[in-house]
């Protein structure tokens, strides 16, 4: 899909960041920015050799516009994660999410980069009746993380369409693989139950278990961020990126045991306040406008990641 380009990765040394930095590394010149805030260098320690790194703030304009120089495209994955850490600290959140995203878009622009391709989360979708989700439906975000990604996305169509920026914004769906982070306060719910397995404990499901998510594999991701890169008809665009299935808990769990070929007993607690009960997306644009087709469901995915992982 990419070869012989400059590409810059910004929170490169995160979980979807790393994952694309070395697939993208192998046939193209790749340099990351990233702080260490949430990134972590052991996540490219096998490609550590084929990539420039930077360590550097995305809140940094000089930063920026060196590591910019020459670069063809610019995928923006750093920020903020988590809708808690969010709310525990929003001045914070839309320093490094909304400040930032502006800021690599102006520097992008100076630079003469080609295309930005924006990290953006279901989360602006909220909790809407919804299902599935599609892209033309109104925002509803409930928390100050999914606003920081909605002005992020505003961002990228203003800078695509007044200053000639080309700008794509992928919404992300549930997304899980080799590199997430389990011991993580905010840590996703697969690699969670990941570790409560592996320590022979039960893995904790709030409320009956029946909220479903779509859960898209990194690797899905990865290609998705290299199609977003060149197709034709997607400046100016938000798109789904998720495997357009939904998953129940209690059928992620199910499917674990199956994996791991372990008898697995979820332990049920109260449901959390304010949780979303389902969520899944419609994938009809991604398909559409980049050529994007989803090769792995949850069960394949979870084989892969075992795979790449060291035994439980």
């Amino acid at each position: 899909m990419l070869k012989g380009k400059r590409i810059v990765i910004t929170g490169g040394a995160g979980f979807i960041g790393s994952n694309i930095s070395r697939m993208l590394c192998c046939d193209n010149s790749v340099a990351i920015i990233d702080n260490l805030s949430t990134g972590k260098p052991e996540n490219l320690y096998d490609v550590w050799k084929e990539i420039d790194f930077i360590q550097g703030d995305i809140t940094e304009m000089e930063a920026l516009r060196r590591a910019f120089q020459g670069a063809d495209y610019v995928l923006h994955l750093a920020a903020l994660p988590s809708v808690q850490r969010s709310i525990d600290d929003p001045i914070t959140s839309n320093l490094h999410n909304v400040d930032g995203t502006l800021k690599i878009l102006v520097a992008a622009r100076d630079c003469g980069i080609r295309r930005v391709v924006f990290s953006s989360s279901s989360a602006i979708y909220g909790d809407g009746p919804e299902h599935p989700k599609i892209e033309t439906l109104t925002p509803k975000p409930m928390s100050p993380y999914a606003v920081t990604k909605a002005a992020g996305e505003h961002y990228c169509k203003v800078f695509n369409d007044v200053y000639g920026l080309e700008t794509v914004s992928l919404r992300y769906f549930n997304v899980f693989g080799p590199g997430q982070d389990p011991g993580s306060q905010y840590a996703a719910v697969i690699p969670k139950f990941l570790q409560s397995i592996s320590q022979g404990r039960s893995p904790t499901i709030f409320g009956d278990g029946e909220q479903s998510r779509d859960f898209v594999y990194v690797a899905d991701v990865v290609d998705a961020n290299a199609l977003a890169c060149v197709a034709e008809n997607a400046a100016g665009r938000v798109i789904n990126i998720a495997s357009g299935k939904r998953t129940t808990l209690n059928e992620l769990v199910e499917i674990m045991g199956e994996v791991l070929s372990k008898d697995v007993k979820p332990l049920h607690v109260d449901p959390m306040p304010g949780e979303i009960k389902h969520s899944s997306a419609d994938i009809s644009a991604a398909r559409e406008l980049l050529g994007y087709e989803p090769r792995y469901d949850v069960r394949s995915g979870l084989r892969d990641m075992m795979e790449k992982l060291k035994p439980l």
